[in-house]
């Protein structure tokens, strides 16, 4: 789990009292959301992120809609100008243990828990949510509507994507650099050619199939 808090003196919208060893940021709710779902290779990703009202961060969106470039440089901004920001994980063992939808809802939990000010509530991305001890509501769209979960979606995309390339410089014949893991039809011929390795989802059916020797042949997966 990665972490972080303002460390600028505090403005009267970010002042924090004690709570049961976190703090709570007075009227401040942090947005949440995931990323990797869909991959058949490495863990699902989430971020949960509590903006600064006297810090706005302009060119916040859907992670999906913006440039790498715009991404990373957003992913600076936003860690320099939060007033707490967390991203935490689940791996594949947890994913093939648990289901995704689980997985993803653990590592939500997880990067809310990270977080070093504790907020009001937690505003989801999509219709599910975390079992949480503050109060949560899910919002169908939040990341592309809801600064703070188009906050978390970006960190949790940079990070997940991080971690896609530094597998890549291990595992260099799966092309993970490129595709991030998502079932293009370069990663199955990849999976074809070399077989599954530890990062990727056996609980996928492409995997599975794979491991199981009944892949149908030419089989496509495009992005879930």
């Amino acid at each position: 789990m990665i972490c972080g808090v303002m460390e600028e003196p505090p403005t009267l919208a970010s002042l924090a009292a004690p709570h049961g060893g976190a703090h709570v940021a007075l009227g401040r709710p942090c947005g949440v959301d995931e990323a990797g779902r869909g991959p058949l290779a490495g863990p699902v990703y989430a971020a949960a992120v509590i903006l600064d009202p006297l810090r706005p961060i302009a060119g916040l969106d859907d992670s999906k809609k913006l440039s790498e470039r715009s991404r990373e440089r957003l992913e600076i901004e936003i860690k320099q100008k939060a007033l707490a920001w967390s991203v935490a994980f689940a791996s594949v063992e947890e994913i093939d243990t648990l289901n995704i939808l689980q997985a993803t809802l653990l590592a939500m939990r997880r990067a809310v828990d990270g977080l070093a000010i504790r907020p009001t509530e937690a505003l989801i991305d999509g219709n599910r949510c975390p079992r949480l001890d503050i109060p949560a509501r899910a919002i169908i769209g939040g990341d592309a509507t809801v600064a703070e979960i188009s906050a978390a979606s970006i960190l949790a995309k940079t990070a997940r994507d991080a971690e896609m390339r530094r597998l890549h410089e291990r595992f260099p014949q799966y092309g993970l650099d490129r595709h991030k893991g998502y079932g293009t039809a370069a990663h199955l011929a990849a999976l074809a050619a070399h077989g599954p390795a530890c990062f990727h989802r056996r609980s996928f059916a492409p995997v599975r199939q794979l491991l199981e020797g009944n892949a149908p042949p030419g089989a496509y997966f495009g992005r879930g």
